[in-house]
Protein backbone atom coordinates (compact mmCIF):
# COMPACT_ATOMS: atom_id res chain seq x y z
CA UNK A 1 0.00 0.00 0.00
CA UNK A 2 2.37 2.44 1.11
CA UNK A 3 4.69 1.35 -2.29
CA UNK A 4 1.53 2.07 -4.39
CA UNK A 5 0.54 5.51 -3.20
CA UNK A 6 3.70 7.20 -3.55
CA UNK A 7 3.67 7.53 -7.18
CA UNK A 8 0.14 8.84 -6.95
CA UNK A 9 1.15 11.46 -4.37
CA UNK A 10 3.82 12.66 -6.63
CA UNK A 11 1.45 12.61 -9.87
CA UNK A 12 -0.47 14.76 -8.02
CA UNK A 13 2.05 17.17 -6.74
CA UNK A 14 3.18 17.50 -10.77
CA UNK A 15 -0.38 18.37 -11.95
CA UNK A 16 -0.50 21.00 -9.52
CA UNK A 17 3.09 22.45 -10.33
CA UNK A 18 1.92 22.46 -14.09
CA UNK A 19 -0.99 23.92 -13.40
CA UNK A 20 -0.30 26.27 -11.45
CA UNK A 21 3.10 27.11 -13.43
CA UNK A 22 0.81 27.62 -16.48
CA UNK A 23 -1.53 29.95 -14.64
CA UNK A 24 1.01 32.01 -13.94
CA UNK A 25 2.40 31.97 -16.62
CA UNK A 26 -0.95 33.17 -18.10
CA UNK A 27 -1.08 35.83 -15.79
CA UNK A 28 2.23 37.45 -16.31
CA UNK A 29 1.83 37.49 -20.42
CA UNK A 30 1.03 40.55 -21.48
CA UNK A 31 -2.25 41.62 -23.78
CA UNK A 32 -2.04 42.92 -26.87
CA UNK A 33 -3.38 46.29 -27.83
CA UNK A 34 -6.50 45.93 -29.95
CA UNK A 35 -6.05 47.15 -33.61
CA UNK A 36 -8.04 49.50 -34.87
CA UNK A 37 -9.08 51.49 -37.56
CA UNK A 38 -9.59 55.25 -37.38
CA UNK A 39 -10.43 58.34 -39.01
CA UNK A 40 -9.85 62.52 -38.83
CA UNK A 41 -12.53 64.97 -38.47
CA UNK A 42 -12.34 66.78 -41.55
CA UNK A 43 -14.61 69.86 -42.91
CA UNK A 44 -17.05 68.24 -45.64
CA UNK A 45 -19.72 69.93 -47.73
CA UNK A 46 -22.80 68.44 -46.61
CA UNK A 47 -26.77 69.35 -48.30
CA UNK A 48 -29.22 70.25 -45.43
CA UNK A 49 -32.83 67.93 -45.92
CA UNK A 50 -35.70 67.71 -44.27
CA UNK A 51 -38.45 65.85 -44.78
CA UNK A 52 -42.13 65.97 -44.31
CA UNK A 53 -45.58 63.87 -45.33
CA UNK A 54 -47.61 65.66 -47.80
CA UNK A 55 -50.00 65.91 -50.58
CA UNK A 56 -50.77 66.68 -54.13
CA UNK A 57 -52.97 68.95 -55.39
CA UNK A 58 -54.20 70.46 -58.45
CA UNK A 59 -54.23 74.20 -58.55
CA UNK A 60 -57.16 74.67 -60.23
CA UNK A 61 -59.92 72.22 -59.39
CA UNK A 62 -64.05 72.41 -60.95
CA UNK A 63 -66.85 70.83 -60.51
CA UNK A 64 -69.12 71.45 -63.37
CA UNK A 65 -72.71 71.52 -62.52
CA UNK A 66 -76.05 72.42 -64.96
CA UNK A 67 -77.34 75.57 -64.99
CA UNK A 68 -80.51 74.90 -66.23
CA UNK A 69 -82.63 72.27 -65.91
CA UNK A 70 -83.52 69.97 -68.64
CA UNK A 71 -82.71 66.81 -70.40
CA UNK A 72 -79.52 65.51 -70.95
CA UNK A 73 -79.29 64.90 -74.71
CA UNK A 74 -75.47 63.73 -75.30
CA UNK A 75 -72.23 63.24 -73.17
CA UNK A 76 -69.23 64.83 -75.27
CA UNK A 77 -66.32 63.74 -73.74
CA UNK A 78 -64.37 60.47 -72.65
CA UNK A 79 -63.84 60.01 -69.06
CA UNK A 80 -60.31 60.25 -67.79
CA UNK A 81 -58.97 62.00 -70.62
CA UNK A 82 -57.55 65.76 -70.46
CA UNK A 83 -59.45 68.13 -72.06
CA UNK A 84 -58.64 71.80 -73.26
CA UNK A 85 -60.53 74.84 -71.75
CA UNK A 86 -63.83 75.67 -73.89
CA UNK A 87 -64.17 71.74 -74.85
CA UNK A 88 -67.62 71.11 -75.11
CA UNK A 89 -68.56 68.55 -71.96
CA UNK A 90 -72.45 68.05 -72.43
CA UNK A 91 -75.36 69.10 -74.38
CA UNK A 92 -78.89 69.75 -72.99
CA UNK A 93 -82.30 69.45 -74.75
CA UNK A 94 -82.69 73.08 -76.65
CA UNK A 95 -86.14 73.00 -77.66
CA UNK A 96 -87.59 74.81 -74.93
CA UNK A 97 -85.02 77.05 -74.52
CA UNK A 98 -85.12 78.37 -78.31
CA UNK A 99 -88.99 78.43 -77.91
CA UNK A 100 -89.03 80.91 -75.14
CA UNK A 101 -86.80 82.94 -76.80
CA UNK A 102 -88.62 83.02 -79.84
CA UNK A 103 -91.56 84.31 -76.88
CA UNK A 104 -89.49 86.72 -75.76
CA UNK A 105 -87.97 88.37 -78.74
CA UNK A 106 -92.34 88.88 -80.48
CA UNK A 107 -93.02 90.02 -76.99
CA UNK A 108 -89.98 93.19 -77.37
CA UNK A 109 -91.48 93.16 -81.85
CA UNK A 110 -94.88 94.05 -79.96
CA UNK A 111 -94.28 96.73 -77.10
CA UNK A 112 -91.71 98.66 -80.20
CA UNK A 113 -94.81 98.56 -82.31
CA UNK A 114 -97.26 100.26 -79.43
CA UNK A 115 -94.21 102.03 -78.68
CA UNK A 116 -93.71 103.73 -82.05
CA UNK A 117 -97.85 104.56 -81.87
CA UNK A 118 -97.14 106.21 -79.06
CA UNK A 119 -94.45 108.21 -79.98
CA UNK A 120 -97.22 109.72 -82.76
CA UNK A 121 -99.44 110.66 -80.58
CA UNK A 122 -97.29 112.26 -78.50
CA UNK A 123 -95.91 114.49 -81.15
CA UNK A 124 -99.75 115.08 -81.77
CA UNK A 125 -100.50 116.38 -78.71
CA UNK A 126 -97.58 118.40 -78.75
CA UNK A 127 -98.48 120.47 -82.18
CA UNK A 128 -101.69 120.82 -80.69
CA UNK A 129 -100.67 122.56 -78.05
CA UNK A 130 -100.43 125.91 -79.81
CA UNK A 131 -104.04 126.34 -80.87
CA UNK A 132 -107.20 126.53 -79.30
CA UNK A 133 -108.23 122.71 -79.13
CA UNK A 134 -104.60 121.67 -77.50
CA UNK A 135 -104.75 120.48 -74.03
CA UNK A 136 -101.57 120.70 -71.39
CA UNK A 137 -103.37 117.68 -69.62
CA UNK A 138 -103.32 115.17 -73.21
CA UNK A 139 -100.08 116.26 -73.82
CA UNK A 140 -99.11 115.04 -70.63
CA UNK A 141 -100.66 111.91 -70.79
CA UNK A 142 -99.12 111.06 -73.95
CA UNK A 143 -95.54 111.77 -72.68
CA UNK A 144 -96.38 109.72 -69.26
CA UNK A 145 -98.11 106.31 -71.50
CA UNK A 146 -94.56 106.52 -74.32
CA UNK A 147 -92.28 106.26 -71.40
CA UNK A 148 -93.99 103.82 -69.73
CA UNK A 149 -93.91 101.76 -72.59
CA UNK A 150 -90.16 102.31 -73.60
CA UNK A 151 -89.68 100.89 -70.23
CA UNK A 152 -92.05 98.06 -70.74
CA UNK A 153 -89.55 97.43 -74.15
CA UNK A 154 -86.14 97.71 -72.00
CA UNK A 155 -87.91 94.97 -69.79
CA UNK A 156 -88.60 92.86 -72.57
CA UNK A 157 -85.46 93.13 -74.40
CA UNK A 158 -84.04 91.99 -70.54
CA UNK A 159 -85.98 88.92 -70.41
CA UNK A 160 -85.02 87.70 -74.61
CA UNK A 161 -81.30 89.04 -72.91
CA UNK A 162 -81.74 86.15 -70.20
CA UNK A 163 -83.87 83.70 -72.21
CA UNK A 164 -80.17 84.05 -74.98
CA UNK A 165 -78.24 82.82 -71.40
CA UNK A 166 -80.22 79.87 -70.58
CA UNK A 167 -80.03 78.78 -74.43
CA UNK A 168 -76.43 79.04 -73.64
CA UNK A 169 -76.48 77.30 -70.82
CA UNK A 170 -77.14 73.64 -72.64
CA UNK A 171 -74.21 73.78 -74.07
CA UNK A 172 -71.68 73.15 -71.20
CA UNK A 173 -68.31 73.55 -71.92
CA UNK A 174 -64.87 73.21 -69.78
CA UNK A 175 -64.10 75.80 -67.93
CA UNK A 176 -60.01 75.02 -67.32
CA UNK A 177 -58.17 72.87 -68.96
CA UNK A 178 -57.15 69.24 -67.23
CA UNK A 179 -57.78 65.96 -66.45
CA UNK A 180 -61.69 64.83 -66.48
CA UNK A 181 -63.22 62.44 -64.45
CA UNK A 182 -65.86 60.00 -64.58
CA UNK A 183 -69.53 61.30 -65.16
CA UNK A 184 -71.92 61.48 -62.41
CA UNK A 185 -75.02 61.50 -64.82
CA UNK A 186 -75.43 59.49 -68.03
CA UNK A 187 -77.96 60.52 -71.28
CA UNK A 188 -81.78 60.81 -71.47
CA UNK A 189 -81.37 62.15 -67.34
CA UNK A 190 -83.03 65.44 -66.18
CA UNK A 191 -80.53 67.60 -64.82
CA UNK A 192 -80.25 71.26 -62.81
CA UNK A 193 -78.93 73.14 -60.64
CA UNK A 194 -79.69 70.92 -57.85
CA UNK A 195 -78.36 67.72 -59.77
CA UNK A 196 -75.09 68.19 -58.22
CA UNK A 197 -72.28 67.41 -59.59
CA UNK A 198 -72.33 65.98 -62.75
CA UNK A 199 -67.76 65.62 -63.26
CA UNK A 200 -64.87 67.08 -62.21
CA UNK A 201 -61.97 68.58 -63.77
CA UNK A 202 -58.49 69.12 -62.23
CA UNK A 203 -55.05 70.81 -63.81
CA UNK A 204 -52.11 68.79 -64.18
CA UNK A 205 -49.35 70.54 -64.75
CA UNK A 206 -47.93 72.27 -62.64
CA UNK A 207 -49.43 70.61 -59.07
CA UNK A 208 -49.34 71.94 -55.31
CA UNK A 209 -47.70 70.25 -52.99
CA UNK A 210 -49.12 70.86 -49.35
CA UNK A 211 -47.53 69.47 -46.28
CA UNK A 212 -47.35 70.49 -42.38
CA UNK A 213 -44.32 71.23 -40.22
CA UNK A 214 -44.45 71.02 -36.69
CA UNK A 215 -44.29 74.53 -35.34
CA UNK A 216 -40.59 74.19 -33.53
CA UNK A 217 -39.39 72.92 -37.09
CA UNK A 218 -40.68 75.46 -38.37
CA UNK A 219 -38.49 77.97 -36.33
CA UNK A 220 -35.66 76.26 -37.06
CA UNK A 221 -35.95 76.33 -40.80
CA UNK A 222 -36.86 79.94 -40.71
CA UNK A 223 -34.08 80.73 -38.51
CA UNK A 224 -31.79 78.34 -40.63
CA UNK A 225 -33.07 79.81 -44.23
CA UNK A 226 -34.15 83.17 -43.73
CA UNK A 227 -30.93 84.75 -43.97
CA UNK A 228 -30.08 82.85 -46.88
CA UNK A 229 -33.23 84.02 -48.67
CA UNK A 230 -36.10 82.42 -46.85
CA UNK A 231 -37.97 80.50 -49.52
CA UNK A 232 -35.72 80.87 -51.96
CA UNK A 233 -32.95 79.19 -50.12
CA UNK A 234 -35.07 75.69 -50.40
CA UNK A 235 -35.43 73.04 -53.31
CA UNK A 236 -38.46 70.58 -53.18
CA UNK A 237 -37.61 67.15 -53.89
CA UNK A 238 -40.36 64.42 -53.81
CA UNK A 239 -40.02 60.59 -52.64
CA UNK A 240 -43.21 58.68 -54.54
CA UNK A 241 -45.11 56.09 -52.50
CA UNK A 242 -42.66 53.56 -54.10
CA UNK A 243 -39.66 54.69 -52.73
CA UNK A 244 -38.52 56.47 -56.19
CA UNK A 245 -37.67 59.85 -56.37
CA UNK A 246 -39.65 61.95 -58.74
CA UNK A 247 -37.40 63.97 -61.06
CA UNK A 248 -38.44 67.35 -60.98
CA UNK A 249 -37.37 69.75 -58.23
CA UNK A 250 -40.06 72.41 -57.20
CA UNK A 251 -39.89 75.26 -54.80
CA UNK A 252 -42.19 76.96 -51.99
CA UNK A 253 -44.59 79.60 -52.57
CA UNK A 254 -47.07 79.91 -49.59
CA UNK A 255 -46.51 79.73 -45.96
CA UNK A 256 -49.91 79.86 -44.28
CA UNK A 257 -50.79 82.64 -41.59
CA UNK A 258 -52.62 80.17 -39.05
CA UNK A 259 -51.05 78.01 -36.37
CA UNK A 260 -53.49 74.80 -36.16
CA UNK A 261 -54.08 74.31 -32.99
CA UNK A 262 -55.01 70.76 -32.86
CA UNK A 263 -51.55 69.57 -33.75
CA UNK A 264 -49.29 73.31 -33.44
CA UNK A 265 -48.02 72.88 -37.26
CA UNK A 266 -48.40 75.00 -40.12
CA UNK A 267 -48.96 74.05 -43.49
CA UNK A 268 -46.76 74.82 -45.88
CA UNK A 269 -47.05 74.52 -49.92
CA UNK A 270 -44.78 74.14 -52.70
CA UNK A 271 -45.51 74.00 -56.58
CA UNK A 272 -44.07 71.46 -58.66
CA UNK A 273 -44.00 70.47 -62.47
CA UNK A 274 -46.42 67.62 -63.92
CA UNK A 275 -44.96 67.47 -67.23
CA UNK A 276 -46.63 64.36 -69.49
CA UNK A 277 -45.01 60.90 -68.37
CA UNK A 278 -46.47 59.07 -71.62
CA UNK A 279 -48.24 60.79 -74.72
CA UNK A 280 -50.69 58.07 -74.21
CA UNK A 281 -51.82 54.47 -72.77
CA UNK A 282 -53.44 51.51 -74.69
CA UNK A 283 -56.49 53.62 -74.06
CA UNK A 284 -55.59 56.80 -75.91
CA UNK A 285 -55.07 58.74 -71.86
CA UNK A 286 -52.14 61.06 -71.45
CA UNK A 287 -50.26 59.83 -67.92
CA UNK A 288 -48.90 62.15 -65.74
CA UNK A 289 -46.64 61.16 -62.69
CA UNK A 290 -48.37 63.00 -60.01
CA UNK A 291 -51.89 62.67 -59.33
CA UNK A 292 -54.19 64.97 -57.74
CA UNK A 293 -54.61 64.02 -53.65
CA UNK A 294 -51.85 61.31 -53.79
CA UNK A 295 -49.65 61.05 -50.39
CA UNK A 296 -45.83 62.10 -51.05
CA UNK A 297 -42.58 62.69 -48.96
CA UNK A 298 -41.52 65.77 -49.28
CA UNK A 299 -38.07 66.60 -49.03
CA UNK A 300 -36.83 70.37 -48.36
CA UNK A 301 -32.84 70.77 -49.53
CA UNK A 302 -31.15 73.40 -48.72
CA UNK A 303 -29.81 75.53 -52.33
CA UNK A 304 -26.30 76.16 -50.90
CA UNK A 305 -24.40 73.47 -49.26
CA UNK A 306 -22.95 74.00 -45.69
CA UNK A 307 -19.33 72.68 -44.50
CA UNK A 308 -19.34 70.91 -41.41
CA UNK A 309 -16.82 68.32 -39.25
CA UNK A 310 -17.40 64.98 -40.73
CA UNK A 311 -16.91 61.61 -39.10
CA UNK A 312 -18.09 58.27 -40.27
CA UNK A 313 -21.67 57.47 -39.12
CA UNK A 314 -20.14 54.08 -37.73
CA UNK A 315 -17.94 56.28 -34.84
CA UNK A 316 -20.81 57.77 -33.25
CA UNK A 317 -21.70 55.58 -30.24
CA UNK A 318 -24.97 56.52 -27.69
CA UNK A 319 -25.71 56.11 -24.33
CA UNK A 320 -28.43 57.23 -21.71
CA UNK A 321 -26.67 60.35 -21.80
CA UNK A 322 -26.37 61.33 -25.35
CA UNK A 323 -23.98 60.88 -28.13
CA UNK A 324 -20.43 60.05 -27.92
CA UNK A 325 -17.45 58.73 -29.55
CA UNK A 326 -13.82 57.46 -28.71
CA UNK A 327 -11.34 59.53 -30.13
CA UNK A 328 -7.41 58.55 -30.08
CA UNK A 329 -5.10 60.61 -27.50
CA UNK A 330 -2.04 60.40 -25.93
CA UNK A 331 -0.02 57.79 -25.76
CA UNK A 332 -2.57 55.67 -28.20
CA UNK A 333 -5.22 56.18 -25.16
CA UNK A 334 -8.89 55.82 -25.95
CA UNK A 335 -10.63 58.77 -24.85
CA UNK A 336 -14.36 59.28 -24.37
CA UNK A 337 -15.43 62.58 -26.34
CA UNK A 338 -19.39 63.59 -25.74
CA UNK A 339 -20.52 64.88 -29.22
CA UNK A 340 -23.92 67.36 -30.35
CA UNK A 341 -24.32 66.03 -34.16
CA UNK A 342 -26.32 68.22 -36.63
CA UNK A 343 -27.64 67.09 -40.04
CA UNK A 344 -26.12 63.82 -40.54
CA UNK A 345 -26.44 60.89 -43.67
CA UNK A 346 -26.66 57.39 -43.37
CA UNK A 347 -22.91 57.05 -43.81
CA UNK A 348 -21.78 60.42 -42.22
CA UNK A 349 -22.28 62.38 -39.14
CA UNK A 350 -21.95 66.42 -38.91
CA UNK A 351 -20.53 67.44 -35.65
CA UNK A 352 -21.69 70.75 -34.31
CA UNK A 353 -19.60 70.55 -30.79
CA UNK A 354 -16.95 68.10 -29.13
CA UNK A 355 -14.38 67.38 -31.73
CA UNK A 356 -12.11 69.78 -33.73
CA UNK A 357 -10.96 69.46 -36.84
CA UNK A 358 -7.82 66.75 -37.17
CA UNK A 359 -8.94 64.26 -34.28
CA UNK A 360 -9.05 60.93 -34.65
CA UNK A 361 -11.39 58.55 -34.02
CA UNK A 362 -12.31 54.92 -34.36
CA UNK A 363 -14.45 54.01 -36.29
CA UNK A 364 -13.55 49.94 -36.61
CA UNK A 365 -12.82 48.00 -33.92
CA UNK A 366 -14.88 49.90 -31.22
CA UNK A 367 -16.41 46.31 -30.09
CA UNK A 368 -12.66 45.96 -28.66
CA UNK A 369 -12.11 48.95 -27.05
CA UNK A 370 -12.94 50.75 -23.76
CA UNK A 371 -12.44 53.95 -22.62
CA UNK A 372 -8.97 54.68 -21.56
CA UNK A 373 -7.56 51.27 -22.98
CA UNK A 374 -4.24 51.55 -25.25
CA UNK A 375 -5.01 50.90 -28.84
CA UNK A 376 -2.96 50.08 -32.10
CA UNK A 377 -4.60 52.61 -34.52
CA UNK A 378 -4.08 51.92 -37.93
CA UNK A 379 -6.22 53.54 -41.35
CA UNK A 380 -9.77 52.76 -41.33
CA UNK A 381 -11.10 50.64 -44.35
CA UNK A 382 -11.02 51.79 -47.90
CA UNK A 383 -14.96 51.32 -47.48
CA UNK A 384 -15.12 53.69 -44.73
CA UNK A 385 -12.43 55.92 -46.72
CA UNK A 386 -14.52 55.53 -49.79
CA UNK A 387 -17.63 57.15 -48.32
CA UNK A 388 -15.87 59.77 -46.99
CA UNK A 389 -14.42 60.83 -50.08
CA UNK A 390 -17.87 60.55 -51.58
CA UNK A 391 -19.08 62.85 -49.25
CA UNK A 392 -16.48 65.60 -50.08
CA UNK A 393 -17.87 64.90 -54.18
CA UNK A 394 -21.11 65.69 -53.40
CA UNK A 395 -22.02 62.02 -54.38
CA UNK A 396 -23.07 60.10 -51.00
CA UNK A 397 -26.39 60.40 -49.54
CA UNK A 398 -27.73 63.54 -48.29
CA UNK A 399 -28.34 65.37 -45.00
CA UNK A 400 -31.62 63.91 -43.60
CA UNK A 401 -33.55 65.58 -40.69
CA UNK A 402 -36.20 62.79 -41.16
CA UNK A 403 -40.08 64.04 -40.30
CA UNK A 404 -39.87 64.85 -36.94
CA UNK A 405 -36.56 66.44 -36.78
CA UNK A 406 -32.58 65.75 -36.66
CA UNK A 407 -31.90 62.15 -37.71
CA UNK A 408 -30.15 60.78 -34.82
CA UNK A 409 -27.90 56.94 -35.04
CA UNK A 410 -29.03 53.94 -33.75
CA UNK A 411 -28.19 53.18 -30.40
CA UNK A 412 -25.18 51.22 -29.98
CA UNK A 413 -22.71 50.37 -27.29
CA UNK A 414 -19.13 49.76 -27.71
Amino acid sequence: MNLAGVPIRLLAATLVTIIAGGAAWTQSAPAGAPAVGVVEATRRPITETSEFLGRIEAINRVNVVARVTAFLDKRLFDEGAEIKEGDELYRLERGPFEADLASKKAQVAQLQATLENAKLTTERARALLGGPAGQQSTYDAAIANQLSLEAQVQAAQAQVQASQINLGYTMINAPIAGKIGRTAVTEGNVVGPSSGVLTTIVSQDPMYVTFPVPLRQGLELRERYGPQGGLDAVVIRLRLPDGRMYGHSGKLNFVDNTIAQGTDTITVRGEIGNPILRASSAAGVIVHELTDGEFVTVVLEGVQPIEVLAIPRAAVLSDQQGDYVLAVGADNKAEQRRVQLGQSTTTIAAVIAGLAAGDKVIAEGLQRVRPGQTVSPGPASPLILSSMKAAADGTAPQADHGASGTSRPLDRKP
